[in-house]
């Protein structure tokens, strides 16, 4: 079964002009959004949604342009909506979420923790979850920052989306020969070195059976300088709606 995807922003952590690289996923009447940075709420207003418009959000890893938007949806469920925005986590991302990143602006008289805010909903790496009639999905823990988890997510086990990643070749062609993925969503540092995201060089040096089945996310604001340059791999647009997998 076929999604919608709908990029909140396709930009990386420093981009002005396309904003941070959340996304939306609708499966019928049900909506998640994948990350929730600080350009979130912004990009939600720019597209007339409301907090009321997204039944949960999926977090890949804590950086402020995956979950610095989390702090204003939270007080908007609890002051405005009166309800918990669901938050689907990894389990090993719950504590430093709170403590690390959240604690300091929203702790107050009952406040104490994330799950007064939030309904958080834990999940395990490698299981697959379903979220509604029609979506699954499964988290896949990938590279990105030496000591910090952070993961990918595999979508109806025919989609993988990146999050943030450094190249990773050999697990890129296990999700296409083993898996059968159709689709990769994946971050692309246009410039190197990578270091800790996939860069348009290493990408472009996968095997041509799965970079025909990429499409590039979370680069750089000079990115129409390497319109066609990019060995036919399509550089995702935000607002776009895409049908999924194509």
């Amino acid at each position: 079964m076929s999604i919608e995807l709908q990029m909140l922003g396709t930009g990386n952590a420093f981009a002005k002009k396309y904003y941070n690289n959340n996304a939306l996923v609708h499966a019928g009447d049900y909506t998640l959004m994948i990350d929730c940075g600080i350009t979130a709420p912004a990009a939600l207003h720019e597209l007339g949604k409301d907090l009321n418009d997204i039944d949960a959000i999926l977090i890949t890893h804590i950086h402020g342009d995956h979950v610095g938007g989390l702090e204003e949806l939270g007080f908007r469920g609890k002051f405005v909506h009166n309800r918990k925005p669901v938050l689907y986590i990894a389990s090993t991302l719950i504590r430093p979420l709170w403590e690390h990143t959240l604690y300091g602006g929203m702790s107050q008289e009952g406040v104490e923790q994330l799950e007064d805010v939030f309904d958080v909903k834990p999940l395990v790496a490698d299981q697959s979850v379903q979220l509604a009639e029609g979506l699954t999905i499964e988290l896949i823990q990938t590279p990105h920052i030496d000591g910090k988890n952070s993961y990918s997510v595999l979508i109806n086990n025919e989609i993988f989306y990146s999050a943030d990643m450094k190249f990773q070749s050999d697990l890129l062609e296990q999700l296409v020969h083993d898996r059968g993925v159709r689709q990769i969503l994946h971050d692309c540092q246009l410039h190197p070195p990578g270091i800790v995201h996939a860069t348009l060089n290493e990408l472009m040096s996968l095997p041509e059976a799965v970079r025909s089945r990429v499409k590039l996310m979370h680069y750089n604001d000079d990115k129409d300088d390497f319109e066609g340059k990019t060995a036919g791999m399509e550089f995702l647009e935000q607002h776009r709606i895409y049908r999924l997998p194509e």
